[in-house]
């Protein structure tokens, strides 16, 4: 049987460009509506996914599975986030002042029941950053002292949460940064570490609120809170954002589903294991 031209590879490749320009026409006439278009652009790029996978498999060379961007915020964050658990650890109930601004991790060692999982080992119960007071500032002085008194604001909560918590359990790791790297280093360690005081993990956020007036914005009382009574001006919401049984719930489930590191060499394990799969 003759071969139908019509379905020849290059027929197929001049029907798709024909294709292509009728869409472009008629996307560019039509007012589509915000759904509508969300849901053409994710057609678009099933589209070019499956392109590039067809170029990749025509190819008779093999393409790396990945390319290793030094300059890629994301890889830069990872870098950072290394160097950061390299660091000692000192006590946050001394810390000092001193110039710079970067990212930090705070770990828990004591004897509250609900952090039993992480206490004493090398999944922090906080991350953060602290940006430099200039954008642009290229040394430690210029920045200022954005990290040091990031701590000592967390180490003054932490020291009004009298009947739970103890300033004497809790230790740091801090690392200066050059500016404007701060922010993708602590996406990582959030990613990786899924810390239980940090607002993306959805638990126990509320440490870092700055003194909401409950009377005039009518606030919830953030789970922090709830579960670490002791700041004046978190006492005087009337609700809480979650209930204690709900706020150990979720703790538990956390606990359950999520890795806690209990050594320094398998957070370098799977530093490693992801930067290879990278």
């Amino acid at each position: 049987m003759a071969n139908n031209k019509s379905e020849t590879p290059a027929a197929l490749v001049a029907k798709l460009k024909d294709d292509l320009e009728a869409l472009s026409i008629k996307a560019r006439e039509a007012n589509l509506s915000s759904i509508a278009r969300r849901n053409l652009d994710n057609g678009m790029r099933e589209i070019m996914e499956v392109l590039r996978d067809l170029l990749r498999d025509l190819d008779p060379i093999r393409q790396p599975e990945a390319v290793f961007d030094p300059s890629n915020p994301k890889v830069v964050g990872r870098f950072v986030s290394l160097a950061l658990v390299a660091q000692k650890r000192y006590p946050l109930a001394d810390v000092d002042r001193f110039y710079g601004s970067g990212v930090y991790a705070i770990y828990y060692k004591g004897d509250f029941a609900p952090y039993a999982p992480l206490s004493g080992t090398e999944t922090p119960i906080y991350v953060g950053q602290a940006a430099p007071g200039l954008s642009n500032a290229r040394e430690p002085i210029d920045q200022g002292e954005k990290l040091a008194k990031r701590l000592s604001e967390h180490r003054k909560n932490i020291q009004k949460a009298t009947s739970t918590l103890d300033i004497n359990d809790f230790e740091y790791r801090a690392l200066v940064v050059q500016s404007g790297w701060e922010t993708a280093a602590e996406d990582y360690l959030i990613h990786l570490f899924k810390p239980i005081w940090n607002s993306e993990t959805k638990i126990l956020y509320g440490l870092g609120k700055h003194g909401d007036d409950a009377k005039t914005r009518q606030n919830k009382r953030s789970p922090w809170d709830t579960l670490h009574p002791g700041r004046g001006w978190a006492a005087k919401s009337a609700e809480d954002a979650r209930t204690e049984p709900q706020i150990r719930e979720d703790l538990d489930t956390h606990f359950n589903a999520t890795k806690i590191y209990s050594e320094l060499d398998d957070v370098l394990h799977d530093f490693v294991l992801e930067l290879r799969q990278a």
